[in-house]
């Protein structure tokens, strides 16, 4: 009788030494990854708390700056900042801000460096950031010459895997444009999903983009695309931005954060390593009817044509014809929607983070 007990308890004590030394083990190899990219690597600074955070598994929510740096004045875009941060803590999550900052990316931001940041919005050396921009910005920031850039969706998931961040939440997702078939300008926001696991939260793509051509294009990078159908029964449409309504049916729908979480936990547990796409409609009190918006668009993708406005100027062209036609409409819109993104994107990240402690205390 004695020995089964002994027996029993020498079992227990080896399962909790191997899984303390796992959680040691585990801890460490987060330590040594973060140092890489912060104290031994001169180009890319993680913030203590970011750090911190993704050490002991809580909620972390990656936010981009290109909204900041080219999307709102300033100081407007230091409160539209300063917003979206609260949000994710209030909803539970540490808010990890991505950007640029004299020639070096961070990932996490004190609010004096998100002032300085928002602060250069508009002038010409303050950079949009992608992908392809990284090596010049941090390059030319080791040699010296230090800009700050705003990071797009592409550039933000870049580093925000780099720092071991599994969900993104933002404004609206860049696509194939019209005519995108034959001049091929299509947003480095989709090639990114097609290669980097990164659960992106967003609403949908604008509507002046060729949605189905997005949504087609997506598939082939073989990225997984689902719609929440906030309460509404069968397939739904997948966003436009402004309208809850593009004409185009998502390839899937998603009931909400939980099973979105649950989403994100199996492309992990398979290893799959392309990326994740959550369209969230645009809050009903503030979608724009499609009819409405649809002509407000045609009207100023022919301005932007007339004018020349082609490759990285085409957007933001098309996005001040829209703000002037529907008097700001459009600016508080667009405000709604990030917010409501975001505040979706922290509960999927905090169900996230629940379902791994599970799998990590079950498992060790």
């Amino acid at each position: 009788m004695a020995e089964r007990v002994l027996s029993k308890l020498s079992i227990k004590y080896s399962r909790f030494l191997w899984s303390t030394l796992g959680n040691l083990s585990k801890r460490a190899s987060v330590r040594q990854l973060h140092s890489k990219l912060s104290d031994n690597n001169p180009y890319i600074k993680v913030s203590k708390e970011v750090k911190e955070a993704l050490l002991y598994r809580q909620p972390v929510v990656a936010l981009e700056t290109t909204i900041y740096t080219h999307g709102f004045p300033y100081p407007d875009n230091t409160a539209l900042a300063s917003r979206l941060e609260s949000i994710v803590r209030t909803n539970g999550g540490i808010p990890a801000t991505i950007g640029v900052l004299n020639g070096v990316a961070r990932v996490g931001f004190s609010a004096e460096e998100l002032i300085e940041l928002t602060a250069s919005a508009g002038r010409p050396e303050t950079r949009k950031v992608s992908r392809r921009d990284l090596p010049y910005i941090l390059g030319l920031g080791y040699a010296g010459r230090r800009l700050n850039g705003g990071t797009t969706i592409a550039g933000t998931m870049v580093l925000a895997r780099l720092a071991g961040i599994k969900v993104f939440a933002t404004g609206g997702l860049g696509g194939v444009h019209r005519g995108g078939e034959n001049s091929m300008d299509v947003s480095a926001d989709l090639t990114e999903l097609g290669r980097t696991n990164m659960a992106v939260i967003a609403g949908g793509c604008k509507s002046f983009l060729d949605i189905r051509r997005t949504l087609e294009y997506l598939e082939t990078q073989g990225v997984t695309v689902g719609t929440f159908s906030d309460g509404r029964e069968g397939r739904v449409d997948f966003p436009a931005f402004w309208t809850r309504d593009s004409g185009n049916l998502s390839p899937l729908t998603i009931k909400d954060e939980e099973e979105a979480a649950n989403i994100i936990r199996a492309q992990q547990g398979a290893q799959i390593s392309s990326g994740l796409f959550f369209a969230s409609p645009i809050p009903a009190e503030y979608s724009i009817a499609k009819e409405k918006i649809d002509a407000i668009i045609a009207q100023a993708v022919r301005d932007a044509e007339e004018s020349g406005s082609t490759g990285s100027d085409n957007t933001p062209f098309i996005l001040n014809r829209i703000r002037e036609t529907t008097d700001g409409a459009s600016v508080v819109a667009n405000r709604a929607l990030v917010e409501s993104n975001v505040a979706r994107g922290t509960k999927v990240a905090v169900h996230l983070a629940k379902i791994n402690d599970d799998h990590f205390k079950n498992n060790g």
